[in-house]
């Protein structure tokens, strides 16, 4: 079937008449891949016994699965149906995502992977609290942590949301609510049961699968083209309407000074964001040693790289096989554009589509279970062992109760990031989880670097800098076009932006930082020198870590 004749409205409504005839046979597919995450969480709950297992798989893991799992955390709704929809849209613009999370991982694993190992225990706030004052740093560690999990959750229920709907035919505002309620029930059963065991090794089976399911597509959309990439592009441009310019910088991003900006606020959050990232910093937690730890990123990058390039097809073929209307008669932001092409390579109307969208949608669904679970776990641990333990029970709580602590967390994280996901339905999740790593980078990045590397840094300087960069990128966001002022904005009715870029990273990031310094030079607190010589030895050579 050509591109032209499979856009045509006709062909559309026999496709859309087909699929509802195939509903049941994508149903139980995509309950039998649910139904199998489910078991892999029971089991692995069944070996959670300590607070060991549950914030850090007991440091059993080796560096390859460690490796498959962060790759499985990393490779989320954003990397499969944001990008690929991005590209779709907008050719080579879109592609800046996947440069920008792929370079990402070269900062975190020189820069925080072996030395973050080294120097915590179970999250970001054991390494500040080291040389800083307790219960002040571990708060805002904990805050820090809950807030920016929760700017990556809103991506995960986004992209859930177009996937279900688009599975089940539903396209009513509630349907799309519930199916996000549905997905943070979801994510919560996975969270209080399997713990971080659990959450790792449905990381490691989704991964596999998303490497798989992407390289089949990628395999089937070079076929349609007799593996000639110019053909390739050559027709997603032409299909796209933008001819030569789709392949060009510039599209969405170079039209004027503020979108030249948008690209350099963007590429700096995605380039820093990594390092700050807690679901992503608690990973390296769960390898015996600093070794494994840097060894996993090694292998995290091979896979992920991989994947990246493989989403240069997936978006391109998109633009090219469905074209840009169509896409967006799905999904405004372009994210359901992946399972469209999925059903389109197996044959739209056929059972060989119906079962290709099906797997695809699964896996796709798989991975944001994983990555909310992932990015629960981390929120509930830092509030369970920063705020709860640290904090409220200054030290005395037991390991059973600062589990319960974790557990009751992930249902108070759940609640919230259901309410915020339902709003967010319609926007691009590479753009919200963009967002997030913006916050990360602002919030989290400098406090860590500080923490390892300045001797002179203070419990000042730390809270200047979380809760600065934190409070600075939060509502740069809400007052951005993000929020407001767009018809693909989140609330597209009103218009209070004010702040005109939508990614906020080239204000927030260095105000971070540089925030961290002045907070630390006008401190009154005398640095402890020994705790930093001890930090250093420790963070380097690994001498007493856990």
């Amino acid at each position: 079937m050509s591109a032209a004749y499979a856009s045509h409205p006709v062909i559309q409504l026999a496709a859309s008449s087909s699929t509802a005839e195939h509903r049941p046979l994508i149903i139980t597919l995509f309950a039998v891949f649910v139904a199998a995450t489910l078991g892999i969480t029971v089991w692995a709950g069944r070996q959670t016994k300590s607070a060991s297992d549950f914030y850090a798989g007991g440091r059993q893991f080796t560096a390859f699965q460690n490796g498959l799992a962060v790759s499985g955390d990393y490779m989320s709704a954003a990397s499969f149906l944001g990008i690929a929809g991005a590209i779709a849209l907008f050719g080579y613009d879109g592609f800046l995502y996947s440069i920008g999370f792929l370079v990402a991982w070269l900062v975190a694993l020189l820069l925080v992977a072996e030395p973050l190992r080294n120097s915590g225990r179970y999250t970001m706030g054991d390494v500040l609290a080291y040389r800083m004052r307790q219960r002040p740093v571990r708060t805002a560690a904990g805050v820090s942590t809950i807030v920016v999990s929760i700017f990556y959750l809103l991506a995960q229920m986004a992209g859930a949301g177009v996937l279900v709907s688009l599975l089940l035919g539903i396209t009513s505002d509630a349907g799309k609510i519930l199916i996000v309620a549905l997905v943070g029930v979801l994510m919560i059963v996975y969270v209080t049961i399997g713990g971080m065991k659990g959450t790792t090794w449905v990381q490691m089976v989704k991964a596999v699968l998303l490497i798989a399911g992407a390289l089949l597509m990628t395999l089937m959309v070079l076929w349609k083209f007799d593996f000639n990439v110019s053909d390739l592009l050559g027709t997603a441009a032409e299909k796209s309407g933008h001819g030569a310019a789709f392949l060009e910088p510039g599209l969405k991003y170079g039209a004027t000074d503020v979108s030249k900006l948008d690209f350099i606020s963007l590429g700096i959050a995605l380039v820093l964001g990594t390092a700050g990232l807690p679901h992503i910093l608690i990973r390296f937690y769960t390898v015996p040693t600093a070794k494994a730890a840097r060894k996993s990123v090694n292998w995290a990058i091979g896979i992920i790289g991989a994947f990246y390039l493989m989403t240069i097809a997936l978006g391109f073929g998109a633009a090219a096989l469905i074209g840009p209307e169509e896409i967006k008669a799905k999904n405004p932001a372009g994210n359901a554009a992946a399972p469209q092409l999925a059903e389109y390579l197996g044959g739209v109307g056929t059972t060989g589509g119906a079962i290709m969208l099906a797997v695809i949608s699964a896996v796709a669904f798989a991975t944001i279970l994983a990555v909310v679970a992932g990015l629960t776990l981390a929120s509930s641990s830092s509030f369970a062992h920063d705020i709860y333990a640290n904090v409220i029970r200054k030290g005395k709580a037991t390991e059973k109760e600062e589990m319960s602590a974790a557990r009751w967390a992930t249902v108070a994280i759940g609640v919230v990031s259901i309410a915020l996901g339902a709003m967010a339905r319609d926007l691009n999740v590479a753009g919200l989880v963009a967002l997030a790593f913006a916050v990360a980078a602002s919030a989290n990045l400098p406090t860590i670097l500080y923490s390892l590397f300045w001797k002179r840094f203070t419990t000042q300087g730390a809270l200047w800098s979380i809760y600065g960069g934190l409070a600075s990128s939060v509502v740069l966001v809400l007052f951005s076009p993000v929020v407001s002022g767009k018809a693909s904005s989140m609330f597209p009715d009103v218009d209070f932006a004010w702040f005109p870029l939508e990614n906020p990273g080239l204000i927030s990031i260095p105000l971070g930082f540089l925030l961290g310094w002045v907070g630390s030079v006008l401190s009154k607190e005398e640095p402890d020198k020994g705790k930093y010589a001890e930090l250093e030895v420790k963070s380097l050579t690994g001498t007493g870590a856990h």
